[in-house]
């Protein structure tokens, strides 16, 4: 039996996370038993359906590389609902209901209903094992507008059964629609699909995940992470192998997926998790494509700095690289001028900010200037991170690191945090470097005398 499952949303809204989790464990469970994936747009909402949702939802499916096989829209599918609508009603497993229309209570409208057996539906889901409804209380349920606007359940047993799908992987808020959709199935005859419900997404605090946890469409969650990381996250969002890798590829997820390994009880949410992952991504991208990711959001006051080289702005990313979480991080980093003086040396105006704790303006001067003699000695082709530590750290060690490499660090950074001034000082140069230094000591001098 060859796999086909299905994702099927609605354009009435944008991509948010947990319809991109539906896709994505729909995807892997096909792709793992070299099956077809199905997105089947649901558009028969005329009023509220839009194409831009649309075009929102299958651009965000392929931004995170869920390509769908085959793709079909309700909307085109009049004439095969009607069809199907009228076999119930000659077989007489459903019938044209006359009724007040509930919209005006002077107007008759004709529905279709389903002849309820009022049986006992058991089925066997993958995750949660046998479930069980007595469907006598839903009575003869409407499944048609007219006989040829089906409703939700009957288009969704038509289409399943037209498109042969093998397995219907979904949210759990749909378990209470399945005897429903089994009795259809069993009206028209049909072959049932196997069923596996994933638990929802939930909150920190085990609500329902909504826009005020930060639940937010998946084209803004791309803004800020890599689509590699949110595919990895979202897979483990409710399922892992059963082993301690956390770090998949969307291939790796396709071999490993298991679809019992799901998890019954709720999958929470954690931007933290989410960030810890997307840091992996992050900084263990290759250089060019992470200079090509973000070099395209250095602001111009960095870009235009009278300072700025293409050393400078490696120095720049490999800061970035070390510590953003994601891109909403980058952004307030430039934001914040942290790194400003890559590109412009620091107006240093508190002599005192050149001071390790208990050390005096004296002390840190002496250093400074014993500093500026060591650098001296070291020829601007070898002036390199390793380089510089090198002929700098027996003496720094002698006196105390703190004591030394303080000075040193917010003369060239004119920050309190900053990275270690050896790389700082490879990414100026000797003489941006030395420049830098003297300064620094002037500022001491001139602090001194007054």
């Amino acid at each position: 039996m060859k796999v086909i499952t299905r994702i099927a949303p609605s354009p009435t809204g944008v991509l948010h996370v947990g319809t991109a989790r539906s896709a994505l464990f729909n995807y892997l469970f096909a792709k793992h038993h070299g099956g077809t994936f199905i997105v089947r747009v649901e558009d028969t909402d005329k009023e509220r359906s839009k194409k831009e949702f649309e075009h929102d939802i299958l651009n965000g499916l392929h931004a995170l590389g869920l390509q769908e096989d085959e793709l079909y829209r309700q909307s085109e599918r009049g004439e095969i609902y009607a069809a199907f609508i009228q076999k119930l009603i000659e077989n007489d497993t459903a019938y044209i209901s006359k009724e007040p229309s509930k919209t005006d209570a002077a107007k008759e409208v004709e529905v279709v209903r389903l002849r309820n057996p009022g049986k006992k539906i058991t089925f066997v889901d993958e995750v949660r094992g046998e479930i069980s409804f007595d469907t006598a209380e839903l009575g003869d349920f409407v499944i048609a507008r007219s006989t040829t606007e089906p409703l939700y359940h009957l288009a969704v047993v038509i289409d399943d059964e037209t498109m042969g799908i093998t397995h219907v992987i979904r949210g759990e808020d749909h378990i209470s629609n399945t005897p429903r959709q089994i009795l259809i199935q069993e009206a028209f005859g049909f072959e049932r699909p196997t069923y596996a419900h994933m638990p929802l997404i939930l909150a920190p605090d085990r609500s329902k995940l909504s826009k005020r946890h930060g639940a937010v469409a998946v084209a803004e969650y791309l803004e800020n992470y890599t689509s590699a990381a949110l595919i990895n996250y979202l897979a483990l969002l409710g399922w892992n192998p059963g082993t301690e890798q956390e770090i998949f590829s969307l291939g790796e997820l396709i071999e490993v997926f298991d679809i019992t390994k799901m998890q019954k009880s709720g999958a929470i949410f954690s931007v933290e998790k989410l960030d810890s992952i997307n840091y992996h991504y992050l900084s263990h991208m290759p250089q060019d494509q992470y200079r090509q990711l973000v070099t395209k959001l250095f602001p111009k006051h960095i870009t235009k700095g009278e300072q700025y080289t293409q050393m400078r702005e490696q120095a720049i990313l490999a800061t970035i690289q070390e510590r953003a979480k994601n891109m909403a991080e980058i952004k307030a980093i430039f934001a914040s001028g942290d790194l400003d003086f890559f590109v412009q040396a620091p107006k240093i105006t508190d002599a005192s900010k050149l001071v390790w704790k208990e050390d005096s303006l004296q002390e840190a001067r002496d250093h400074l200037l014993t500093l500026e003699s060591i650098l001296e000695l070291i020829d601007a082709t070898s002036f390199t991170a390793e380089h510089i530590k090198g002929a700098v750290w027996e003496y720094a060690t002698e006196k105390g690191k703190g004591s030394v490499l303080w000075p040193f660090r917010f003369a060239l950074s004119g920050k309190d945090k900053s990275p270690d001034p050896f790389s700082i000082a490879e990414a100026l140069g000797k003489e941006e470097t030395i420049a830098r230094v003297q300064s620094a000591t002037t500022l001491l001098d001139k602090t001194k005398e007054s």
